[in-house]
């Protein structure tokens, strides 16, 4: 089986969350909606926000501020939501959703304009990475484990 050479570049986008940046693969961002209402879910932490409707399905809404601790931002701007395919392959959670603040920022990107400014401290939850990408401080957020903590946070609620 012969493997497939990286692309040299790829089309990716930095959805603003609160003072955060992520940075994601443009392939994992399913759609940008209005926020709407979301339907509470029992006994869930604070960063699940509850479930929200979308295309017949009731998809985990996550504040990504309130997971990693961040500050929220510029509350005047309007909140957004992003659907994300979900990694892990679960058929009871295929989409995440995040809040986000304005719009995302299509970009694409090479292995040179990716710096990884970690400094060896611990990274905030739900953090896999930080990185600067030109200009812009951004965290390559830990999808599979939200992905992981929701799986498992909604088997306790159903």
């Amino acid at each position: 089986m012969s493997e497939q050479p990286l692309p040299r570049e790829i089309r990716c986008v930095l959805v603003p969350v609160g003072n955060l940046r992520l940075l994601l693969p443009n392939a994992t961002v399913a759609e940008v909606i209005t926020l709407p209402t979301p339907e509470p879910v029992e006994g869930a932490p604070e960063w699940m926000l509850g479930r929200i409707a979308w295309r017949g399905w009731r998809v985990p809404l996550v504040s990504f501020t309130k997971l990693a601790g961040a500050a929220e931002g510029d509350t005047g701007l309007s909140m957004r939501v992003a659907v994300l395919k979900a990694l892990g392959g679960n058929p009871k959670l295929p989409f995440i959703a995040v809040v986000t603040q304005g719009f995302p920022r299509l970009t694409t990107l090479n292995a040179e304009l990716i710096i990884p400014t970690h400094d060896g401290t611990p990274l905030r939850p739900g953090v896999r990475a930080e990185v600067l990408v030109r200009d812009d401080v951004a965290v390559i957020p830990d999808l599979e484990g939200i992905e992981e903590q929701l799986t498992e946070m909604l088997a306790l609620a159903s």
